[in-house]
């Protein structure tokens, strides 16, 4: 085994996406603990973290292993599942609980003094938020389509006016939505003037003018290196239909790939996946950029790229 000290992956064991990185690191050698702290701690992993003014240790053991925190390379930050509330305890202590782990446990984990992170889980929420996003990407020096967030019908409604092309809504956030106690997801949608009512007043939300787009395209970056791909799809939201959507490596614009390297390095980000709608005369419109998107669903050479690159960034850990 490599002695330069272990990759820490945090997801949940669901995570198949993580399985492609974590084959490559093995036949590298390269050491790897995976946990799910939101569940594991409740389950028979312990955490310690131990701080001194002459220095600071920690470990964490695990069923199967047990982990120096110093000598942890780097931090995969995947998709751990939320720091939920013991289910036997009473509703106050429950909730004691799951706060306390998510401020103790999550903060342990996003301190370690010589980990490299992929992607640090506080720059990933910072990232997150779209009107942050849009800023970023402006000064990056992408083109953005018309934008207005707000709680105001009127605006919305004037703004909507204004947009010969069209408009459409798309949520500020993937906020679970039941209708009948059932699950509905928001997708991207266009959306007409006559449509505003007074609720828009409730909260804030997203409007955009409809870019006459002729595909999408996905960029995924890891580090310097960047993997474009098409999507052709029926639908304005490909997510919404994946089973009808075409995919096929793209070469991404030298202007775009610079954009992108500057949004990553803006964002103190090591990975984004960025969603560009690309019109007729070759413009490439940001759309917004996940901070931890999914990637292993793209083109086998596109995903065996990526996953390469994930795991190159993680088996070098923190630069010298």
């Amino acid at each position: 085994m490599s002695d330069g000290g272990s990759v820490l992956v945090l997801t949940n064991p669901y995570d198949v996406t993580t399985d492609l990185v974590l084959r490559l690191l093995a036949e590298r050698r390269v050491p790897v603990v995976r946990l799910d702290p939101g569940a594991d701690l409740r389950t028979g992993a312990s955490l310690t973290a131990v701080h001194r003014t002459a220095d600071q240790r920690g470990t964490l053991r695990t069923a199967s292993r047990e982990l120096d925190l110093t000598r942890v390379r780097s931090v995969w930050v995947r998709r751990p599942s939320p720091y939920e509330d013991p289910q036997d305890q009473d509703d106050q202590n429950r909730r004691f609980a799951a706060e306390q782990s998510f401020w103790g446990a999550g903060g342990i984990l996003a301190s370690l003094p010589a980990a490299h992170y992929v992607n640090h889980p506080w720059h990933n929420r910072a990232a997150e938020f779209k009107p942050a996003q849009l800023s970023t990407a402006r000064r990056c020096g992408f083109l953005l389509p018309d934008t207005v967030i707000t709680n105001d019908p009127a605006e919305v409604r004037e703004f909507i006016a204004r947009r010969p092309g069209g408009a459409v809504y798309k949520p500020l956030w993937n906020t679970p939505y039941r209708v009948g106690g059932e699950p509905r997801a928001v997708w991207v949608r266009e959306v007409r003037r006559d449509e505003i009512t007074d609720a828009v007043s409730v909260c804030p939300h997203m409007f955009q003018a409809r870019v006459d787009k002729l595909f999408d395209a996905r960029v995924t970056a890891v580090g310097d290196r960047l993997f474009g791909v098409r999507i052709d799809s029926p639908d304005l939201d490909w997510r919404h239909r994946q089973h009808l959507m075409r995919c096929a490596p793209v070469e991404v614009p030298d202007s775009v790939a610079r954009g992108v390297v500057s949004y990553l390095s803006e964002l103190r980000l090591v990975h984004g996946a960025f969603d560009f709608a690309v019109t007729t005369a070759g413009d490439w419109y940001f759309l917004e950029c996940n901070p931890n998107g999914q990637w292993a669903w793209q083109p086998a050479e596109t995903t065996r790229g990526i996953a390469h690159a994930f795991a190159d960034q993680l088996e070098k850990g923190s630069e010298p």
